[in-house]
């Protein structure tokens, strides 16, 4: 699952909070900041897992800062390890 968040989303934590959320989960990925001011997250694991996940970060307080969503869902590639900022 990729999903592309855009709104107030940097310099309000939002990576980080997107990092403890996923600990609560079996997920795998990323969460990174991009130079037009959105937030992409890439994640792996089952469908409900994901799911669940996605509506943990808009539950866990980030959800006012999310003005928009965009979601795509490919086949997980394998090549994540933890649950990861990348910078």
């Amino acid at each position: 699952m990729q999903v592309f968040y855009a709104g107030r989303v940097q310099g309000v934590g939002f990576r980080y909070q997107a990092r403890q959320v996923a600990s609560g989960f079996e997920v795998t990925g990323i969460v990174r900041n991009l130079p037009d001011g959105r937030v992409e997250l890439v994640a792996e694991g089952t469908a409900a897992e994901l799911q669940g996940f996605r509506e943990a970060i808009r539950g866990s307080g980030l959800g006012p800062m999310i003005r928009d969503e965009q979601e795509n869902w490919t086949e997980p590639s394998g090549e994540f390890r933890g649950f990861e900022i990348v910078r």
